[in-house]
């Protein structure tokens, strides 16, 4: 697309690109998809921790409860496993099959770090014994660690463990990741686990459409973002026909399907509670359609990642669970009206959550110095 063209496609303002966002998010109504379709839907969801995924789903569902994702992984239909941007996601276990080997470049990237440490190791031998190991029985990277070197001595232990988990689509095994259980990470391969084998890596266009459907409008580096991959505008391109074009404050291309929803950019905006990490903050090279630019890098420290407040559909503020409290630190003042809401979302995400404990409300300090 030339330059003089992409001037001509339709502006999308800030808060344009915030509600159609949101919309596909369902974060701009709660939405009455099931657990497990709104995983799908997603294209997965952060779960570097436990218990993000659980909060994900209370903020986006109506009558959502936890033990319905808990008994989704309990019952192998999701599963935790490393794919987008090198992190933990649970995902269905259809996008476990193929969304990890549509990644799988950005796996053997990754691996490029520790070379040093694999001098001498062949890999495909490497995978293979690795994949006999922990299909025999769920392994933890310590026992692989201790296992591999023992078959390569004078490789770097803990580049062997990562090697493993690169060149294999590795699953946390249950009850990791279950709703008020524990367990220590154990793993295995997801087509052990989820009992079929890996499909082909899908097409990139098809991987285009669903990023759109949930995160679009989106540029071509939005979608690299999220994928942690490269190389992506052909498919956008051979899409082109088929997609509308649109253009940020910044000028930059964005793509969508026809038929998805854009929302009135004055379309009321509900506050949300999110875990850290949530996909809504980290999907788009962008995220001034989320994240206000005053309020940029405010929701974490270092690779500490607080959870986050949505108040008129942007960040503004992070939250904490104490053993009494739900304590919120908003980032500027809020209206009355803003208060209300926000202690009213609160209460509703500790009904879903944690009903059987009682806790207080508090506007007060999360971040510390």
């Amino acid at each position: 697309m030339t330059q003089s063209s992409a001037t001509k496609a339709p502006l999308l303002e800030v808060r344009a690109l915030n509600r159609a966002t949101l919309e596909r998010q369902l974060l701009l109504r709660r939405s009455a998809l099931s657990a497990r379709a709104a995983v799908g839907h997603l294209l997965g969801l952060q779960a570097q921790n436990v218990q993000p995924p659980y909060y994900a789903l209370a903020a986006r569902l109506d009558g959502f409860a936890p033990q319905a994702l808990s008994a989704l992984m309990a019952d192998r239909e999701v599963a935790r496993i490393v794919t987008l941007r090198s992190t933990l996601h649970t995902h269905t276990a259809e996008d476990c099959l193929t969304l990890r080997p549509f990644v799988q470049p950005a796996r053997y990237r990754e691996l490029g770090a520790f070379r040093a440490g694999l001098t001498g190791v062949d890999l495909d031998l490497l995978a293979r014994h690795a994949r006999e190991l922990v299909e025999a029985e769920p392994r933890t990277m310590a026992q692989l660690r201790q296992t591999l070197s023992a078959r390569w001595p004078d490789a770097d232990p803990r580049a062997l463990a990562v090697a493993a988990r690169c060149t294999l689509p590795l699953v946390q095994v249950t009850p990791r990741g279950l709703w008020g259980r524990s367990g220590q990470v154990a793993l295995t391969t997801a087509e052990h686990w989820l009992g079929r084998p890996a499909g082909p890596a899908p097409e990139p266009d098809s991987v285009v459409l669903r990023h759109l459907a949930a995160f679009g409008p989106a540029s071509v580096k939005d979608m690299q973002t999220w994928a942690g991959l490269t190389r992506l505008r052909d498919a956008f391109e051979r899409l082109r026909p088929r997609l509308l074009t649109f253009r940020d404050p910044n000028g930059t291309e964005l793509f969508d399907l026809p038929d998805a929803p854009r929302p009135d950019p004055d379309t009321p905006a509900p506050p949300r509670f999110l875990p850290e990490f949530d996909n809504l903050l980290l999907s788009h090279a962008d995220r001034s359609r989320v994240i206000p630019p005053e309020h940029r890098g405010r929701h974490f420290r270092g690779n500490q990642a607080y959870r986050t407040l949505l108040v008129d559909g942007f960040l503004a503020g992070v939250w904490k669970l104490d053993p009494d409290a739900l304590v919120i630190e908003p980032f500027t003042g809020l209206t009355t009206v803003q208060r209300e809401e926000v202690t009213a979302e609160g209460e509703r995400m500790l009904r879903v959550l944690h009903p059987e404990a009682s806790y207080d409300i508090r506007f007060g300090t999360v971040v510390r110095p």
